[in-house]
């Protein structure tokens, strides 16, 4: 019986992550918009926080992962309700999988945190451009660890996205906050380029991983236990530094919205944290650790008009050019997808009439010689 099922499974998982089927479209479409949505949203609420008179470094790294319980849904939903697949959740779930989800999301955890102690001490016009610095890492890092091969379309792109990053830095040099001493500086620089190098390092170790991965399933379990490992590290850090003390005393008495509203923010970070990291997650499984990184650059521009919408900030003539440049690369890496899926959608096209032929011979050489 087991000879019956393995074969399927591995047909499954070409489907998914190679033909360009309409489940595989649907998945890329659904991951994109949980990464475009989750990002965008996440960037918003964080401001929201900050704004509003909240200053946890631990509240905001807790809040990135402690969501950890919505990935259930994409779990087990699929084969208990929508009966869309035969596999069970957590079937073939390795322990060398499991010991993996563990290490690299305690090395989540650990980049979340380095992420809220820049993100705390510096404006975001240095944050922004050091973060920015992760695509370049990236790209190194993939052709070191994942083989990718470079090409005009993704070269041109991360060109154009860190040009791109580095004058929306430019043109938001203003909103240095006042008191900033060289040390805080200092601390946040560090931590900025650590969260960016161990982000860049996380993208193609996971691509390297989900090579042997079997489904899509598979994948949001993975990313399930480890962003249970990142928020047992964030939840430790919180009980020993006294977060959680100060998350009470934050939505009591400091956030100016009052704790109604300090409790909407929490809650909205932990849906869009969750959505961000699902959609990188599916990004990087269905088309490359690049690629989810490229997407994660260009959501940087997205965020700069979000903040434009919804705060009301300044959209002076830099902060203009570096949208459109990021559009301009973005675009221009999508258009050299949608022409490698093309061509694979005929590769695969002509290998089937090939063997269809094959096959009409074979059934007509018998034929002939009776």
């Amino acid at each position: 019986m087991s000879n019956n099922i393995n074969p399927t499974a591995q047909i499954e998982e070409v489907d998914q992550k190679a033909k360009p089927t309409n489940r595989y479209t649907l998945l890329l479409v659904i991951s994109y918009l949980c990464l475009f949505v989750g990002s965008v949203s996440s960037s918003l609420l964080s401001k929201f926080y900050f704004i509003h008179k909240g200053s946890s470094r631990w509240v905001s790294t807790w809040v990135q992962s402690a969501g950890f319980p919505l990935l259930l849904f994409p779990i087990y939903l699929p084969y208990y309700l929508f009966k869309c697949t035969d596999r069970r959740p957590f079937d073939r779930f390795t322990l060398r999988i499991l010991i993996l989800s563990i290490l690299i999301g305690l090395m989540l955890g650990i980049n979340n945190l380095l992420f809220s102690w820049g993100n705390s001490y510096l404006p975001v016009s240095t944050s922004s451009l050091l973060l920015s610095s992760q695509l370049v890492f990236n790209l190194i890092l993939s052709v070191i660890i994942v083989k990718q091969r470079i090409t005009f379309q993704n070269l041109n792109c991360v060109i154009l996205l860190t040009l791109s990053s580095v004058l929306l830095a430019l043109s938001s040099s203003h909103d240095r906050p006042q008191g900033l001493t060289p040390t805080k500086y200092f601390i946040g620089f560090f931590s900025t380029i650590g969260a960016g190098l161990l982000f860049a390092l996380y993208l193609p170790v996971m691509e390297r991983i989900y090579r042997n991965v079997q489904c899509y399933e598979m994948v949001m379990e993975m990313q399930l236990v480890m962003e249970i490992a990142a928020t047992a590290l964030a939840t430790v850090g919180m009980a020993t530094d006294g977060g959680f003390r100060e998350m009470k005393r934050e939505s009591m008495s400091e956030f100016d919205k009052g704790g109604k509203w300090y409790w909407i923010t929490v809650i909205g970070n932990l849906v869009t944290w969750q959505m961000c990291f699902m959609g990188t997650a599916g990004m990087v499984f269905l088309t490359s650790s690049l690629t989810g990184g490229i997407c994660m650059t260009a959501l940087l521009g997205m965020n700069v008009v979000g903040g434009v919408l919804v705060y009301g900030d300044e959209f002076g003539g830099g902060k203009l050019v570096s949208t459109l440049l990021c559009g301009w690369g973005f675009c221009s890496y999508v258009y050299g997808m949608y022409l490698k899926m093309k061509d694979q959608k005929q590769l695969h096209q002509e290998s089937e009439n090939k063997n269809l032929v094959m096959e009409m011979v074979h059934v007509v050489a018998p034929n002939s010689t009776v």
